[in-house]
């Protein structure tokens, strides 16, 4: 396993693993996943012989604000550590950022995983998050 900057040419392979993962909101429009991902601050990928098995996506400035857009393990390799060290990968190329962001589904799952790692809801800081989504 290898832990990258992401290859060009993976449109495939990335629709395959949102698919997989049900975040099916990106695969109604696959033309755009090629232009997000060329406009994200960082994109890392976790393959083996050239097969995709996760990815991390952020954006942000890269000094101040740090937004994880997607953190994607391929169910097959869930549970082992690949998650938790492409997140770690991520963050420690922006040491100097203070705000580091997410947004998650509410289940316990997942909250699990990101207090485990340090993380906390917005809530517990005395911060509030609103989002506006287009349907």
């Amino acid at each position: 396993m290898i832990i990258q900057t992401m290859q060009p040419g993976r449109e495939e392979q990335i629709l395959r693993l949102y698919e997989a993962v049900g975040w099916t909101e990106y695969t109604r429009q696959p033309q755009r996943i090629r232009s997000a991902f060329d406009r994200s601050l960082c994109v890392l990928e976790l393959s083996h012989e050239d097969q995709l098995l996760g990815f991390v996506r952020a954006v942000g400035d890269g000094e101040t604000i740090l937004y994880v857009q997607d953190l994607i393990v391929d169910p097959d390799y869930q549970n082992q550590g690949w998650g938790t060290l492409l997140l770690k990968t991520l963050c420690d190329r922006y040491p100097q950022v203070r705000q580091k962001i997410l947004l998650s589904d509410d289940v316990e799952k997942i909250r699990h995983f990101y207090k485990k790692l340090g993380w906390v809801p917005v809530s517990d800081i005395h911060c509030a998050a609103w989002a506006k989504l287009l349907f």
